[in-house]
């Protein structure tokens, strides 16, 4: 893991992506980008729907100097740690910041992110994007993260599947460092075909060839949502990464989550690694 991509925000008070993705190059000695939109890139169509053109050029020119001062955040904090970097100031997204930030996320090992709140950032269309259309990992970071990475547990969210398994495999350079790894099988009553073996024994033995050593756990779902069950997991064992496939499906440029990936955004408290 060399080469990573954060999305810089214009208020510093949202900076946890940033300072996560800082941690994480210094764990690997990578190197990191900045992303930030500034101008039109960063403000909605709809919200410029009847805005009087002086009032428009002030909002614009407001939008692009926070963009730059996230940019001069995000030097200070790289040039800190002694990292090799590089930025992108974007101000003319002519498809959206979601789309642009795809774009340039394919460039690099993994994309990271942060969850969107009431009280920042609406970054649920980057991450989509990011999940959907890069063909690389994303890591969403907590709204209300504080720490950098820490690597002494992380949960492997495992049912078999195709974004499961490709999670998993971008997963390796962290779960190679990890202290404990844990494969955690959410078997739902709804499930007709019942199960002759322990699922996860096949990704734990492949794991364990790449000298990571796991557990398996599997839990039912019955009253409780899968999203509830995982988080409730997470919380019980001090966990501090989780790693799971994204599921949903896109058309054209519009993105459709899952129930349990929207969920598990939504409500999330430490930070999640996606791939699909």
């Amino acid at each position: 893991m060399k080469d990573i991509l954060v999305k810089l925000e214009q208020d510093k008070a949202h900076d946890q992506a940033l300072n996560f993705a800082v941690s994480v190059a210094e764990a690997f000695d990578a190197h990191v980008a900045g992303v930030t939109f500034g101008s039109l890139a960063g403000l909605t169509e709809y919200g410029m729907l009847g805005v009087p053109g002086p009032v428009l050029s002030d909002i614009l020119a407001e939008s692009e100097k926070l963009a730059r001062a996230s940019l001069e955040r995000f030097h200070a904090a790289v040039t800190r740690s002694n990292l090799p970097y590089s930025d992108h100031l974007v101000l003319d997204a002519s498809y959206g910041p979601a789309h642009t930030f795809a774009t340039i996320a394919r460039h690099y090992d993994l994309s990271v992110v942060r969850q969107s709140d009431e009280q920042g950032p609406d970054n649920g269309m980057v991450i989509e994007a990011a999940m959907f259309d890069t063909g690389r990992p994303v890591l969403v970071v907590p709204y209300i993260q504080n720490d950098g990475l820490k690597l002494n547990r992380v949960l492997c969210c495992w049912d078999g599947g195709a974004p499961a398994a490709r999670a998993i495999n971008d997963a390796l350079p962290l779960l190679k460092r990890a202290a404990d790894v844990q494969v955690l099988n959410v078997n739902s009553d709804r499930d007709p075909s019942p199960r002759k073996e322990i699922r996860g024994i096949e990704i734990a033995n492949h794991l364990a060839r790449h000298d990571v050593k796991t557990d398996i756990e599997t839990i039912s779902s019955s009253d409780v949502g899968v999203a509830d069950l995982i988080l409730s997991h997470a919380a019980d064992r001090s966990v501090d990464l989780i790693v799971m496939g994204g599921y949903g499906h896109s058309r054209l440029r519009e993105f459709v989550l899952g129930g349990v990936t929207r969920e598990i955004l939504s409500s999330m408290t430490v930070p999640v690694l996606l791939s699909r």
